[in-house]
């Protein structure tokens, strides 16, 4: 399958990035590469560092900024490693990273990757495919509160605990091979009279799977609080989230970085000696314009949230 993403928020996040011609940028999550095509065409003299941890798209990446590769250096990783990977590439300081959070259009409609609830695959969700762990592990191993935690904290399903218990009781029986097997379990777990209105009733649980599969969260953290340290003055860092854990985590992180005192308030001065490494852009998170919902209805749970970086 050809590798097909809507870039969301794609001119708001060109405008945001404030791109200088001789800049170093970022696209920690590159997919087809929409926005990195942007930067790319916005430098003469600098460079733009690609890091996707998916394969597919660092081909059909490669095809689609073909005329741009002389500015382009392609990274095979996960962008929660950005310290390391500038590191490899003797850069020091950034003048801008964009992450576009969560699962791809492609990653969704490439159905043998188990992303989807809407085809029967193998139990997968892996967005790098060189990783041995998978949903397969999580579905069949993970214990009735393991499954719970997870289902709850990043399904935020309300009935977490009885769709844990039902995969617990149905894998006793045999293994659990397929998202279509999960699918089964799952509208059995959840009461007929709550699967009338509302997403469909996996929705949640295969969110949360594929959280934990690729570790979504705690990456998302390490990145934001490593590439603060990273950008230049002025230098922007843009992130776009698909759903509510995604962006409390971005909004509580920015927070820290332009405000990080963990003194008392009663104290008349600060004490703790943390310094703040950037300054909030977005009060409110921007959303996709109408328009942009008519054309992508994928895109509407999107909010992008922008840091600054200041001198440090």
């Amino acid at each position: 399958m050809e590798f097909h993403h809507v870039s969301v928020l794609l001119w708001e996040c060109i405008e945001n990035l404030n791109i200088k011609p001789d800049g170093i940028y970022v696209d920690g999550t590159m997919g087809g590469g929409g926005h990195s095509l942007e930067i790319a065409k916005k430098l003469t003299s600098g460079r733009l560092i690609a890091i996707d941890q998916d394969l597919n798209a660092h081909k059909a990446a490669k095809e689609r900024l073909k005329d741009h590769l002389d500015k382009v250096t392609f990274v095979h990783d996960n962008f929660g490693n950005i310290g390391s990977v500038l590191d490899s590439l003797g850069i020091d300081k950034i003048d801008g990273m964009l992450m576009d959070i969560g699962v791809s259009s492609h990653q969704l409609d490439e159905a043998e990757r188990g992303f989807s609830y809407q085809h029967d695959a193998p139990l997968d969700m892996r967005m790098d495919g060189t990783k041995p762990f998978s949903a397969y592990e999580v579905v069949n191993e993970y214990d009735e509160d393991q499954l719970n935690r997870i289902i709850f904290s990043y399904g935020e399903d309300r009935w977490a605990r009885r769709i844990a218990q039902f995969i617990v009781k149905e894998r006793q029986e045999k293994s659990i091979e397929t998202t279509g097997d999960l699918v089964e379990v799952i509208k059995k777990a959840v009461p007929k009279g709550a699967r009338k209105d509302g997403p469909h009733p996996a929705k949640r649980t295969f969110q949360a799977i594929r959280i934990e599969v690729n570790g979504e969260l705690d990456v998302l953290q390490r990145a934001i609080d490593d590439v603060a340290h990273r950008l230049n003055a002025g230098g922007r860092l843009c992130i776009i989230t698909f759903h509510s854990l995604e962006d409390r985590i971005v909004k509580e992180a920015f927070r820290k970085q332009e405000n990080p005192c963990v003194c008392p308030p009663q104290f008349p001065v600060c004490v703790c000696g943390k310094k703040k490494t950037g300054r909030v852009i977005t009060r409110k998170p921007i959303i996709p314009s109408d328009e942009e919902l008519e054309l992508n209805p994928r895109s509407r749970s999107a909010k992008l949230r922008v840091l600054e970086g200041i001198e440090k």
